[in-house]
Formats: C-alpha cells, sequence, structure tokens
C-alpha cells in the first residue's frame, strides 16, 4: 500500500496531520513544506498516482543551477497532507512546526527531448522516469518555477537507505544564479514566518507546552531515558519504600532533574519561535560582565590566539557518581571556536583552520551573547533521527580512510555542538570549575539552526551509557565538575567508546613499516549478496610479537597471486594475497565509506582481537552489518 509507511510513523489520535488515503483522481500540484523538526528542512512534494511523492532537502529547493541539493526520498504521504501547516506536537513523528512555502502545478517532461528542447510528456513517462530514477518536471508555482530533476544518487554510503537523490535546477528563463532561499521566508497561505506559526495560538494542533521547555527536537533519546526511568523505577521501588520519605523525595527529584537534561542533550531548549536568527545587536544584549563579575578563576586578560584543546583519557567501563557530568560523545570534528567582530574563526585539535570548509557556521557570533568569546565544541553532522554521523562527516569534508581525500559533498547539513567556554568579553575562563564554565555557556547561547548547547547528564553515567550503546551512537564523556581546562590529555575528563563486533574474512595482508616484522596489517572482507569478497579494511593493532609471528606462518601457508576481492583494495601499502580461508573476530567503532562512493562500507578503527576456528569463511556476510553485536 502506498502509504503504509506513512501510517505506521504516525499517532493520529495526536497528531494534526490528515490520515492516510490514497485519491482516485489524478492531480498535478506540488507543494513545499518548510519543517522546523530534528533540523530545518523542505518537504518536496508531487502530487502523482493518487499521493505525494515526498523528498526531504535540507538546504531547500534553489533557481542556480549550480545549487545540486540533496534530498532524501521519503514515505508518500496523502494528497490531503498539501495544504497541512501548523504544529506537529511533541514525542510525535516529525514534532515540530510545517509552513506551505510554496504551492502550484507540475508537469511531466518526456525523456526524449525534441530540437534540444524538453516537451511536455505523459504521467507513464513519469511513472518510468521515477522507477528509474531520473524524473524530470516543470514547475509552475508561486516562488518556484521552471525545469527541474530529481536524479538519483547511485552511490551507496554505509548506513545509507538508498533513498538518496538530487534535485537540479535546468538552465531556461527561470534561473537566478546565486539564489538566497532564507530570503523567502514566508508561509504562500497565510504570509507568516515559522515562529509566528509556532507561536500561533491559531495554528493546527496548538497544545499547551511545558514552561521553559520549548520543542523536544531528538525524541530518540528521550524516549530511551523515560524507559530507563521507569525501569529503574520498578527495580529500585521495594528498596525506596525502606527508606526515609526524605531520601525517597530526594530521589524523585534527581530522576526529574535527570530527565530533563539529558532531553536537552542533544536538542537546544527554546520556546516556540526562538532558535531562528537573531540579529547582533539582540544577541548582545545580555551584560557579559555580569555573568563573569566574582566568578573564582576567572582572570582579565587579551584574547588568546591559539587553544590547544583539553582531551579525555579512553576508559574501558561506564560508571556513576556524584563529582562527574556526563555527556554524549559527538563524534564529529573537534573545533575551537574564537568570536570576535561578528566574526568566527574555526580552529582543528591540529591548529588547522576550519572556517573555510564550514560556511553555514559562519554566523555563528550572531546566536551567542557576547563581543568576543572562545567556545569549544565539535561540528557534527545529523542523520534524519538526529544522531552524530561520523560517516556523513565524511561524506561532507570528502575525508577518506587512510587519509586520503575525495570530493566534499557541501549538500550535507553541519551545526555546532558547544559544550565548552574557555573566554569571554576580556576574562579567561580556563581556571574556572567546568560546572560554572558550562553554566556560563548555556545563559550565553541562543540556539540556531548551526548552533546547539551540549548539555550534561549528571551523577548516572551507566543510564546514558546504556541509551549510547542502543541507539548506536560512539560513546559517552565523563568529566569532573569542577575540572579547570588543561590544554593537553587529562584524567579529569574521561571518553568511554561503544565498541562493536564482527567476524571478517582475512583475504591478504600489507607489508610492515619501521621495525614492525612479518606483516603490517591484514586485509579484511565479507560475502555480499552475491558472493563476492568486498573489502572492508585492514586491521594493524590488536597484535603482539607473539601473535605476529604465529598468523604469519598462518598467511604464509596461504598466499596466492589470485585477489580473492571484488572490486577496489584500498590500501597505502603493498599488499600480498591469501585463500579466503581465515577468520579474524575484530572489534571496530562504527562503519564509514570508502574513497569512492562504489568502493562499499569500511570498519572504523578496527582492532584484531583473535581467529575464529569455528567459523565458516562463508558465514561472513555483509549484510549482516546491521545486526552487529555491541560489548559493553
Amino acid at each position: 500500500m502506498a502509504l503504509e509507511e506513512y501510517k505506521k510513523k504516525r499517532r493520529f489520535d495526536e497528531t494534526p496531520e490528515p490520515p492516510p488515503k490514497v485519491e482516485k483522481k489524478a492531480g498535478h500540484r506540488f507543494v513545499v513544506q518548510k519543517h522546523d523538526a530534528t533540523r530545518l528542512h523542505y518537504d518536496f512534494r508531487l502530487e502523482m498516482e493518487g499521493v505525494l511523492k515526498s523528498w526531504a532537502v535540507p538546504k531547500g529547493p534553489s533557481l542556480d543551477p549550480g545549487d545540486k541539493r540533496l534530498a532524501m526520498q521519503v514515505e508518500d504521504h496523502p494528497v490531503s497532507y498539501f495544504d497541512f501547516e501548523g504544529i506537529i506536537p511533541e514525542d510525535n513523528y516529525g514534532a515540530g512546526t510545517v509552513m506551505v512555502w510554496d504551492v502550484g502545478t507540475w508537469q511531466p517532461l518526456s525523456p526524449v527531448a525534441v530540437n534540444g528542447k524538453y516537451v511536455p510528456g505523459t504521467d507513464a513517462e513519469a511513472a518510468a522516469m521515477l522507477a528509474k530514477g531520473d524524473l524530470k518536471f516543470r514547475l509552475k508555482g508561486k516562488k518556484l518555477n521552471g525545469d527541474f530533476a530529481l536524479v538519483k544518487m547511485r552511490g551507496r554510503r554505509p548506513g545509507s537507505k538508498g533513498n538518496e537523490w538530487l534535485l537540479i535546477k535546468k538552465h531556461d528563463d527561470a534561473v537566478v544564479e546565486g539564489y538566497d532561499i532564507d530570503e523567502l521566508d514566508e508561509s504562500v497561505l497565510s504570509g507568516r514566518s515559522l515562529a509566528e506559526i509556532a507561536g500561533d495560538q491559531g495554528s493546527a494542533e496548538w497544545r499547551s507546552r511545558p514552561a521553559g521547555r520549548g520543542r523536544l527536537k531528538a525524541a530518540w533519546l528521550a524516549d530511551a531515558v523515560a524507559r530507563l526511568d521507569k525501569k529503574r523505577s520498578a527495580a529500585n521501588g521495594q528498596e525506596r519504600k525502606q527508606k526515609q520519605l526524605s531520601t525517597s523525595e530526594d530521589a524523585k527529584q534527581n530522576k526529574e532533574i535527570t530527565s530533563s537534561v539529558v532531553k536537552r542533550a542533544v536538542a537546544p531548549s527554546t520556546a516556540p519561535g526562538t532558535g531562528r536568527k537573531k540579529s547582533k545587536s539582540s544577541a548582545s544584549a545580555a551584560s557579559s560582565a555580569v555573568l563573569v563579575s566574582g566568578l573564582d578563576g576567572a582572570v582579565k586578560r587579551p584574547m588568546p590566539s591559539a587553544i590547544h584543546p583539553m582531551l579525555a583519557t579512553p576508559v574501558d567501563d561506564p560508571f556513576d557518581g556524584p563529582d562527574w557530568l556526563f555527556e554524549i560523545k559527538w563524534d564529529g570534528y573537534r573545533a575551537v571556536a574564537f568570536l570576535a567582530d561578528g566574526k568566527v574563526r574555526l580552529v582543528s585539535r591540529n591548529q588547522n583552520d576550519l572556517t573555510p570548509r564550514y560556511p553555514e557556521l559562519n554566523d555563528l557570533p550572531q546566536f551567542v551573547k557576547a563581543k568576543t568569546a572562545i567556545l569549544d565544541g565539535e561540528v557534527v553532522a545529523l542523520d534524519d533521527q538526529g544522531r552524530p554521523s561520523f560517516s556523513l562527516m565524511q561524506q561532507r569534508t570528502g575525508f577518506r580512510p587512510g587519509g586520503r581525500r575525495g570530493v566534499a559533498n557541501a549538500d550535507v547539513p553541519v551545526l555546532y555542538y558547544a559544550f565548552d567556554l574557555l573566554y569571554l568579553d576580556g576574562y579567561d575562563l580556563r581556571r574556572v570549575p567546568l560546572e560554572e564554565r558550562k553554566r556560563k555557556l548555556a545563559a550565553l547561547l541562543v540556539p540556531g539552526a548551526a548552533l546547539r548547547y551540549s548539555d550534561h547528564y549528571e551523577q548516572q553515567g551507566k543510564a546514558l551509557f546504556e541509551i549510547a550503546r542502543q541507539k548506536g551512537l560512539e560513546g559517552i564523556l565523563a568529566k569532573r565538575r569542577d575540572s579547570s581546562y588543561q590544554e593537553q590529555r587529562s584524567h579529569d575528563w574521561l571518553k568511554i567508546k561503544i565498541k562493536h563486533r564482527l567476524e571478517c574474512v582475512i583475504g591478504g595482508y600489507t607489508e610492515p613499516e619501521g621495525s614492525r616484522a612479518h606483516f603490517g596489517s591484514v586485509v579484511l572482507g565479507l560475502y555480499d549478496g552475491k558472493g563476492r569478497l568486498a573489502h572492508v579494511g585492514q586491521a594493524g593493532s590488536g597484535f603482539d610479537q607473539k601473535s605476529l609471528e604465529e598468523i604469519w606462518k598462518l598467511l604464509k601457508k596461504l598466499e596466492t597471486k589470485r585477489n580473492p576481492f571484488f572490486g577496489e583494495v584500498e590500501a597505502l601499502r603493498k599488499v600480498f594475497w591469501v585463500k579466503p580461508e581465515l577468520v579474524a573476530e575484530i572489534e571496530f567503532a562504527e562503519w564509514t565509506h570508502g574513497t569512492s562512493d562504489s568502493s562499499g562500507p569500511k570498519l572504523r578503527a578496527p582492532v584484531f582481537l583473535g581467529l575464529r576456528d569455528d567459523k565458516d569463511p562463508k558465514e561472513c556476510v555483509l549484510d549482516e552489518v546491521s545486526q552487529l553485536r555491541t560489548e559493553n
């Protein structure tokens, strides 16, 4: 059924969205809805085959042919969704504010050009082009006009659902070079902005919200916290009955605070209508001098020109403790943000300038109520569920395993999660306790489309680690609440990573480097659905001298001149092939993409744990990637 996925994702007794219904009469309308959900994006919908065929476009459509916009195909929507404008309540799929940004009609274009020009096509041609992944059409709307194409991307990346398309404007009389979609921020139905719709009690499905809480943009985390709280309450119920009333009330209060804090860990607590772009004057209205006056450890001095980020020491196991603050580990690129004169300079942990790489972060100063400040944080790309994705970050930057760099994809949006404040309007705060620094940071930020405050989870690190494990995140951080900022690796900050395990086939080895004997790394593979061994990476760590020698002897016996892998093998050193008869147990961080769109997924930070003589190599299948075993 065309709307089955739409129906499964929604609870129609709680959301104002229309129920699923396939229309019998064919239409040729289109609508673009601006949707402030987990991330601000535009939903592009074509009325076709009795439903609205739909794509989520992070940066929105463009009238400039040079802008090839990423468009993620989503579930079909009912035609009655065409003029939906209003609020999807919290804890529902797609919770947030919806604006009807543009409406009009569309016309399929024949895939066969006449005299070099596109001519009107038929519905049958449109259906065939959609199935093929190359749909050409003409729009006649209030904002969008002219010829467009939706082209399906053929390269499959790790974690991809195969729903990536590109929305491309064709060259015609409707072209607008340098098109800026933000200049047209109003509904074609009501003339209202998103902020006005969010704050208008006349909007569809207005529901009163808890004061000061705002919209919850990452329901996956909040739901997990709620379940853990419920489970913890049940397990400890008998014990609480035996305690004094005051102890019970303290535990209840702590649970409520903890749940609230973790809900804010991945989303800004903004009231309806805030979180959009502010003017510099309004963002600087608060007096930063009041924030730092009398603060223990604050030192008045000129703004430092360089900061070497404080690094966390890795530990194996999560823990609880009243002296610690626990945070989600944002799996992106660490960046110190220097804010001055209304401009931002982003610097990596290796002191490289990242500013040109992320132009959408140039307006960060407009969301910080200060004239000068230094923030520590992470540049992150989020997936469609609001979770940090290192693979998406690699696609954005073009970085590939082994230090190679490919073509960057600017259509992958990023944002900045700020978790520390090091300098503020003439005061160096590095000697101020962490808890105070974070409190001042939260007061300074006006969360926007590209800026978030990374909140913390107090005392209960094990619960946060469990949430991170269930949701496939990289891990968590534990930070002493009274710690100063040290420009080095410190035991006051700890990182606890989630570890995944998988059995892989050894299809080769690389020559050793430096003083290392025998071999450098084992070359790993998994069998795809057609029985071909696909390269998934190399593991060079996890060996000691004894295991190097023992495995070397086994590899030598299996040496062959025939490459057992199908497709490209990415390696920086010479590879020697072996018959694919050995199975290795591998521990790794996550899946990333390879050096090209066609090279397939790769293991990030693989570590060799040992050989598995109880496993048939043919059992090591790439299809099992989604069923990885996660180890605490």
